[in-house]
């Protein structure tokens, strides 16, 4: 398991989630902006926490119910004429003997194995099948529409089980979680065919800190329904995990261009926080300097791409500078997703001080 740590300056996680990727919630971008996150400067992580909906429970979420279905190609088999059958045709029937082990489930991630060929759990990994206990009130019908289509293929009592779990990873993940994990591996374990269960996985363990294994499930949520939307966390993965050159190839991948504003603001912010990982801040500055700082917009996007770049400053030691960009941060920061105010008084008070 990857280390619980946070990602080091530039990270984008501040102000809780906007609304992030995911098909199973609304909203835009990725994990929260640059704010007052560990390693930068000092200061504490998350701060404010004042998303824009979150949950994989989410009833204004906008499921992937036009998502292609798992297990890939579809109806492209040949159809054969009884008349022009080769001869060579080895193609298998179900009255072929299966090989041990051989047994394809039906719905995706049904075990059709019986019951006492079914390897025994240990009692850590039982605790981990079943899940943490259930908020109360959750029952499953939170799930926005689109998510509980794509459950659909699993049978009736599993997609109960995993659509309860996916409903408490959501309600939980911004306030505790390391729990809303616990559910998404829960429901991982029961549907791991399914790209909404994989992707929900993923995102519960990047809150939850546990690196490695979010960039495991977001990249198997990807291969499954081919979205671009999990690479600034990927991306924002890879800086945890002390892999900043793994962080700047995906962010210029090909897919970021045709990005909507919010999501470039959140890959250009993890860019730029590789770059200073690798000790390059005039390069990350200039990553910076590129992206629409002086957009009139007052959305979260904007509000964490500026402060990104006061940070920035800060650690090149252009002070002045920094000090304006934080006044200009706190200026369109309405719901205080960062303590730009709190990091420009700072700097001021050291400034009165250097003057005595």
């Amino acid at each position: 398991m990857a280390e619980n740590r946070r990602p080091s300056n530039g990270d984008r996680r501040s102000g809780g989630r906007s609304g992030g990727p995911s098909s199973s919630r609304g909203g835009q971008g990725s994990r929260g902006g640059q704010g007052s996150n560990r390693g930068q400067g000092g200061q504490g992580g998350r701060s404010g926490g004042k998303g824009d909906g979150r949950g994989y429970g989410s009833s204004d979420g906008r499921g992937r119910s036009g998502d292609r279905p798992e297990g890939g190609r579809g109806g492209q088999g040949r159809s054969w004429d009884k008349n022009d059958r080769r001869k060579d045709d080895r193609r298998r029937d179900d009255s072929r003997p299966r090989r041990d082990g051989d047994y394809r489930g039906r719905g995706a991630g049904r075990d059709e194995r019986p019951e006492d060929d079914r390897p025994k759990r240990t009692p850590e990994e039982q605790a981990r099948y079943d899940g943490p206990d259930f908020p109360e009130g959750i029952t499953g019908r939170e799930l926005d529409r689109g998510v509980a289509a794509q459950l659909k293929g699993l049978p009736e009592k599993v997609a109960a089980r995993v659509a309860r779990h996916l409903a408490a990873a959501g309600a939980l993940i911004e306030s505790d979680p390391e729990t809303a994990y616990g559910h998404a591996v829960a429901a991982r374990l029961r549907a791991p065919r399914l790209a909404v269960v994989r992707e929900a996985s993923g995102e519960a363990a990047y809150a939850a800190g546990h690196y490695s294994e979010a960039l495991s499930d977001l990249r198997a949520a990807k291969r499954m329904n081919g979205a671009t939307d999990y690479l600034p966390i990927m991306a924002d993965c890879h800086r945890a995990l002390g892999q900043a050159d793994q962080a700047l190839k995906l962010a210029k991948s090909p897919s970021v261009a045709n990005f909507s504003a919010p999501a470039k603001a959140e890959m250009t912010i993890v860019e730029a926080g590789a770059r200073r990982d690798l000790g390059q801040v005039d390069a990350a500055l200039r990553t910076l300097e590129l992206a629409p700082l002086q957009s009139k917009s007052r959305e979260p996007w904007v509000v964490r791409l500026r402060y990104a770049y006061a940070d920035a400053l800060v650690e090149a030691g252009r002070l002045e500078d920094a000090l304006a960009w934080f006044h200009r941060t706190y200026a369109i920061d309405a719901d205080e997703i960062t303590d730009a105010a709190a990091r420009a008084a700072d700097l001021e008070a050291k400034g009165a001080s250097s003057n005595e």
